[in-house]
């Protein structure tokens, strides 16, 4: 855990297509980090370095250190969220990670593998014991994971967070499935919630931002959609609707 005391902070969902060249999947994602201002907190789609590229599992999981550096020289003064396969003991995880000043100041491994994608076959899950809410640059964050937002027993664990970040590679055929929780879980926690999903053709492509009043701005033909944080509007949502947050 790290905390500071930082100045004005900028939320940012990422949105793009990821290609077969890993190298340049990852310069898409610097070049867009590049762009955000100081102090932003930045969400960008899950395994959207790679895909789920199963045929080629060793050239993803090489590349996973390569990656991790490059992103930490990216992230001083910007939080950065995703995730990425790796190997750890053997055995295959899709690792969320939080970056900032140079570091990886929090990961965990995936906890609910979706069944329908294989993903069971080809990697191990986590545990819920892992998902926990971690306080980076003073913002208290909480990071779902893709089908992990289907299950109720870690928007519990996420309540008391400021900000949820949302990495996604959600089918296109669930496109509304994947707006509706969204904007739930922002309203449910009174909360920030930073989603991000793929560009690719089987993907909903519904990167967005939702506020603590479950107002929802989808990021559209924007790479980069960004959207002031303000703490206050957290701690008036949670005084006028007071549900015990």
């Amino acid at each position: 855990m790290m905390t500071s005391k930082t100045r004005e902070h900028t939320l940012c969902s990422l949105l793009f297509e990821t290609t077969l060249n890993y190298d340049d999947n990852l310069q898409r994602l610097l070049t867009l980090i590049k762009q955000t201002k100081e102090n932003s907190v930045i969400v960008a789609p899950e395994v959207c370095l790679t895909s789920y590229d199963y045929e080629r599992m060793d050239a993803m999981l090489s590349f996973a250190p390569k990656a991790t550096e490059a992103i930490k020289k990216a992230s001083y003064n910007k939080i950065i969220v995703l995730t990425m396969l790796e190997e750890k003991e053997g055995k295959v995880f899709n690792f969320a990670k939080v970056f900032y000043n140079g570091e990886v100041v929090f990961q965990r491994a995936k906890a609910k593998l979706f069944k329908f994608g294989d993903e069971d076959k080809y990697m191990q899950a986590g545990s819920n014991e892992d998902f926990k809410i971690v306080e980076v640059a003073g913002i208290k964050l909480a990071v779902f994971v893709c089908f992990e937002l289907r299950f109720k027993e870690l928007w519990q664990k996420s309540e008391g967070a400021d900000v949820i970040a949302v990495p996604s590679w959600w089918g296109e055929l669930r496109t509304e499935h994947f707006k509706i929780l969204t904007q739930a879980l922002a309203l449910m926690n009174q909360c920030y919630v930073v989603a991000s999903d793929s560009a690719n053709e089987e993907c909903t492509a519904m990167s967005g931002i939702i506020t603590p009043q479950g107002e929802a701005q989808r990021n559209g033909n924007k790479p980069c959609l960004e959207v002031k944080y303000d703490k206050k509007e957290i701690a008036l949502m949670r005084r006028y609707m007071d549900v015990g947050i």
